[in-house]
């Protein structure tokens, strides 16, 4: 029997540099990996492969350490359905008590040839989400591309930081690292080109896009990069980002990082020389409770996984020097500020800039004064739009665009698909996370495109993955310009003078312009 065995893995082997959809494959739903055989979904255009394990669980010693290879196994391995979320509480999706989380899901279309590899990095500040929440089979099949969507840990299990602790603070971008180097070792499998890979994510997927760009590890990993509503220069004042979060950034210095984790572990009872085996004694769910309420999760730098801050490295030229295409959302800030009661009041919009602004405050109301917009929900959503978002990303299009092919976008569909009911005087517009009902279905489910929206979905869908085939997303994008994305005619976009970019240089707190 183990002979037999033996014999069948080895022909399926044989067939898998050829790829799923070649002739001599009995079972069209069948892709040979390194680790083994896996069974996925098929469907008339492309096959979809679920929680394929692309390294050890981390759990019990394994708990805050680099990701380690994943076990082979024997037989088929049956991949329709998703892994289990990384370790999360509740939010939009449910929660999660799991630490063996990291696997990855394929979509590859059943057309010949080498295609390329799409990695997608999901949204959640780095807290939240999973990468089977996005169906890609639309972006797969009408784009003809493998797209690749990946687990990786979360919280306090991705970015914990303590002294004498190996990648501490870095763990998720590690995770992230080693799912790439599982595309580069099976694309061929699933019919995907290694040598043309482009990493994309949105929010927290997308300032991880960043981090990986300037991360001397992963470099070589991907050839393009797609960055959507995060950037290296995102910064945030308090209430910025998300209700009841302090000022900060997505980074952290390595030495901050391990101050935070040893005061974690000396409110959970774990100090002295067995800190560490003392903190992975502990039960999921008392870290989760532990670090429920903090600011949201720090990337560390000054480090082996990421040397350097990355707005600062974006800035010295010290990057994988790859075309990028950046882009964020006309009225981003409208999705956070609808669970900002305070917002909804002209006493709690000033409240909210005092605290945001401190000297700075009347300056910024007399810009955006609450009676210029439908409500002073409208007005704060606008002011943290420009600050946080808008003209960050913009900055980091001027900078990459010194050293690299660049192109910009900003998603401007004010009637995209809400998803959940807006509060009264607070439109959706183009919100946080709108456009990846354009490009993904979440959790499985087609959004309501009216004939309008649904070319623009389709030319989203052509111009992400041209990019991710020429490094260019199309003729009509010029370079470092962005393209303003929503129903009808193309047309560039001045971001910067749109969201007041040169007034918010002149805020104490506003964004770095790095010499621009």
């Amino acid at each position: 029997m183990k002979r037999v065995t033996t014999t069948v893995l080895t022909a399926l082997a044989l067939l898998a540099p050829a790829g799923i959809a070649d002739a001599g494959t009995r079972d069209p739903g069948v892709a040979v990996t390194e680790a083994g055989p896996v069974r996925g979904t098929v469907t008339s255009g492309s096959t979809t492969y679920q929680g394929i394990p692309y390294a050890a669980p981390p759990v019990g010693p394994l708990r805050w350490q680099p990701p380690r290879p994943a076990a082979r196994w024997t037989g088929l391995r049956d991949a329709t359905r998703p892994a289990p979320r990384c370790a999360q509480p509740q939010n939009i999706g449910p929660a999660s008590d799991s630490e063996d989380c990291l696997y990855l899901n394929v979509t590859a279309p059943k057309t010949p040839g080498r295609k390329p590899v799409m990695v997608w990095l999901h949204g959640g500040g780095n807290v939240y989400g999973a990468g089977s929440d996005y169906d890609a089979r639309r972006l797969a099949e009408a784009g003809d591309v493998v797209v690749v969507t990946v687990n990786y840990r979360l919280g306090v299990f991705g970015f914990l930081g303590l002294p004498r602790l190996d990648g501490a603070g870095t763990f998720g971008l590690q995770d992230q690292q080693a799912a790439l180097r599982w595309v580069r070792r099976n694309a061929v499998a699933f019919g995907g080109n290694p040598g043309s890979v482009t990493l994309f994510g949105q929010s927290a997927g997308s300032y991880d896009v960043c981090a990986q760009l300037t991360s001397p590890a992963a470099r070589g990993l991907f050839q393009r990069a797609i960055m959507e509503s995060g950037s290296c220069s995102m910064t945030w004042p308090r209430n910025g980002v998300n209700p009841g979060i302090p000022a900060g950034s997505p980074w952290q210095s390595q030495e901050s990082a391990d101050a935070q984790g040893v005061a974690l572990a000396a409110s959970l009872g774990c100090a002295g020389p067995s800190q560490v085996d003392c903190l992975r004694a502990l039960p999921v769910d008392r870290l989760l409770a532990a670090t429920q309420s903090a600011a949201l999760p720090a990337v560390a730098y000054g480090n082996r996984v990421l040397p350097w801050r990355p707005d600062r490295a974006l800035a010295e030229g010290r990057f994988a020097r790859i075309p990028v295409l950046s882009g964020s959302n006309l009225d981003e800030q409208r999705l956070a500020t609808a669970f900002l009661p305070q917002a909804f009041t002209e006493d709690g919009y000033r409240q909210l800039l005092a605290d945001a602004f401190g000297a700075d405050a009347p300056a910024v109301a007399a810009k955006y004064p609450a009676g210029a917009y439908e409500s002073s929900a409208v007005a704060w959503a606008t002011v943290a739009t420009d600050r946080v978002w808008s003209c960050a990303q913009d900055t980091d299009r001027r900078v990459l665009a010194r050293y690299a092919p660049v192109y910009g976008y900003e998603f401007a569909d004010r009637a995209a698909p809400p998803q959940f009911p807006f509060p009264a005087g607070l439109p959706s517009g183009a919100y946080h996370g709108a456009e990846m009902v354009y490009l993904f279905d979440l959790n499985g489910t087609p959004a309501p495109l009216d004939a309008g929206q649904r070319a623009l979905a389709d030319r989203m869908i052509r111009s992400w993955t041209t990019f991710a085939r020429t490094g260019n997303p199309g003729p009509e994008w010029p370079r470092t310009a962005a393209q303003s994305l929503a129903p009808g005619k193309p047309a560039t976009v001045d971001v910067a003078a749109e969201h007041n970019c040169s007034f918010w240089v002149t805020i104490g707190n506003g964004p770095v312009a790095h010499g621009d």
